[in-house]
């Protein structure tokens, strides 16, 4: 997966970088750390992490829980919900979002493109509906799901090549990884107004996901129904997918 944009590295810096580089270790796979494990990871001085290490915790961005390990603190999701892209797109969004959720019982997701990744905004997950590997505020490759071959495909030229110039990971053995095939998918979703991701992240899932327009006509957000593979065929899903990604349009102009 792509490298997150702004990440701190090495480990010496000023004072804030290495606290970054603290939090920056946690991520879905290590969402509890110990001491050693986190100066490991950083590559910080025991002592220089412990030391950070308390003062995070004082804030509120870390907690220590009774077995000694730290985890991310609540401080930080108080911060992450007023970031203003996702705010108030996941609010104007949401009554479609519930709308396209209650009519077909499926997951439903969000989501927007930062620098060469997918973040999902919001995802509503459907009764009994396939399990999925997205959650929200997590990042994906944006060349496997279908919200994120929606943003890659209305992305700068300049993104476009960066993605598909560097590596790109393989999920399942039905995963796309050629570039020149990736170009062709892309260019028919700008053509047809919606992207399929079949079996790519797990093989017992099909997504159908289609564009986000702001006011200036920009592509500023990809909406998707994820549903069992089999149970559905994309273009049954399609006209569902791109009325809500309309609807929610008309709501960001």
């Amino acid at each position: 997966m792509a490298e997150r944009r702004g990440r701190p590295t090495g480990p010496t810096g000023p004072v804030v970088r290495r606290a970054l580089q603290l939090l920056d270790a946690f991520s879905p796979e290590r969402s509890a750390m110990t001491l050693s494990e986190l100066a490991r990871h950083t590559g910080l001085p025991t002592s220089t992490a412990y030391r950070m290490l308390g003062d995070l915790v004082d804030w509120g961005a870390l907690e220590r829980g009774e077995d000694g390990a730290y985890r991310v603190g609540l401080r930080l999701w108080e911060l992450g919900s007023l970031a203003p892209r996702g705010l108030g797109l996941r609010e104007l969004a949401m009554p479609t979002l519930e709308d396209l959720s209650a009519v077909t019982r499926e997951n439903v997701q969000l989501a927007v493109r930062e620098g060469t990744e997918v973040v999902f905004v919001e995802r509503i997950a459907g009764s009994g509906a396939v399990p999925v590997r997205t959650r929200v505020g997590g990042r994906f490759a944006l060349t496997a799901t279908g919200v994120g071959l929606v943003l890659l495909a209305h992305a700068p030229a300049e993104v476009q090549n960066e993605v598909l110039d560097g590596e790109i990971p393989r999920f399942t053995d039905m995963t796309i990884t050629d570039p020149a095939a990736l170009r062709r998918m892309l260019a028919e979703v700008r053509t047809c107004g919606f992207a399929v991701s079949d079996r790519q992240v797990t093989c017992d899932a099909l997504s159908v996901a289609a564009p986000v327009f702001d006011q200036r006509d920009e592509v500023v957000a990809a909406v998707s129904l994820v549903v069992r593979h089999g149970t559905a065929t994309a273009l049954s899903l399609s006209p569902l997918v791109r009325a809500a990604a309309r609807a929610i349009s008309r709501a960001l102009a």
